[in-house]
């Protein structure tokens, strides 16, 4: 019997992420196409499955803030002189009312470079729509679009859209929502909030390889990516609120030769409200977007602000 290519394909990749599964999954129930209702997986103290999972808390310090609203995503600029990329997310028709903000007739989203004291340096215009996640590799910015089309935005640094393609693993041909991404040793991984957890995706064949489930009961609510010196990986947590007294943001640190939970962190009462994750200096850096769903526009006292990450 002779297997087509196409075929050969699907099953390579099946088998693959089914290893992954049992080497790395943190849970087994999935949340909707929104990130909605995870249950069990990662995020809790107990989850990972061998060894202690450490338990931390940490505080957070304003750096500066973003030449614009909302700032939703962040990427280290890896190329020229370096600096900051952060990728905007504007008010959409779904959600203009909640805020009660005005739609931006120009729906197209920047990713703005500035540099560590946050002088804006360039800007490049994408078509992704409510920008939840960025990464920066092979000359370009990788947007994460968390609205209508959907999916993963590459455009070079002259604004030029080169691909614009779903988070695979569906049969609809949507990949639903995404609230990270990053490039890490020329890979592509994404915070996938229809399967509760980051993707590692190969940026040319646009296969998926691993991945890691991350969201929880305690904390379903997934954000950003990052990884340390070490190679370990962060992902943003949270908790479903109503306000920002009532958020519950965490970390969840795992190893990143096994995918294995090793810490949990908790954010201290009254700290910014993170979003974008990135590594930099010795230290994870993230930002307040401002609106966070379930609360008022700006009701974080923090809103706009970039900021640095401290464990405690």
């Amino acid at each position: 019997m002779t297997m087509k290519r196409r075929e050969f394909l699907a099953t390579a990749v099946a088998l693959n992420l089914g290893s992954a599964a049992a080497l790395l999954a943190q849970g087994v129930a999935m949340p909707d196409r929104g990130g909605r209702g995870a249950r069990g997986g990662g995020g809790g103290a107990a989850a990972g499955g061998r060894g202690n999972v450490e338990r931390r808390t940490c505080k957070t310090t304003k750096l500066f803030k973003s030449p614009g609203l909302f700032p939703n995503a962040l990427a280290v600029m890896t190329d020229g002189s370096g600096g900051l990329w952060i990728g905007q997310q504007k008010i959409t028709a779904s959600n203009a009312e909640t805020y009660k903000l005005p739609i931006d007739k120009d729906p197209d989203e920047a990713a703005w470079l500035v540099d560590w004291n946050g002088k804006l340096v360039k800007t490049v215009t994408t078509h992704s729509r409510n920008t939840s996640g960025m990464a920066y590799g092979n000359g370009c910015v990788w947007m994460g679009a968390n609205a209508d089309p959907w999916g993963i935005f590459q455009v070079d640094m002259n604004n030029k859209q080169v691909s614009h393609r779903q988070i695979p693993l569906s049969l609809d041909s949507n990949g639903g929502g995404c609230h990270g991404v990053k490039w890490h040793n020329g890979k592509l991984w994404i915070a996938a909030l229809r399967l509760g957890g980051i993707l590692r995706v190969d940026p040319t064949s646009w296969v998926p390889e691993v991945l890691i489930r991350a969201s929880s009961e305690e904390k379903p609510r997934l954000h950003d990516v990052a990884f340390d010196d070490q190679g370990d990986i962060w992902v943003v947590t949270g908790n479903n609120s109503r306000s920002y007294t009532e958020g519950r943001a965490g970390l969840n640190k795992y190893n990143g030769k096994t995918g294995q939970l090793v810490m949990v962190v908790d954010f201290e009462p009254g700290q910014c409200d993170p979003h974008g994750l990135v590594w930099h200096d010795g230290h994870l850096v993230s930002c307040d977007a401002g609106i966070h769903p379930g609360w008022k526009a700006n009701e974080s006292p923090t809103s706009g602000y970039i900021f640095r990450i401290d464990l405690v």
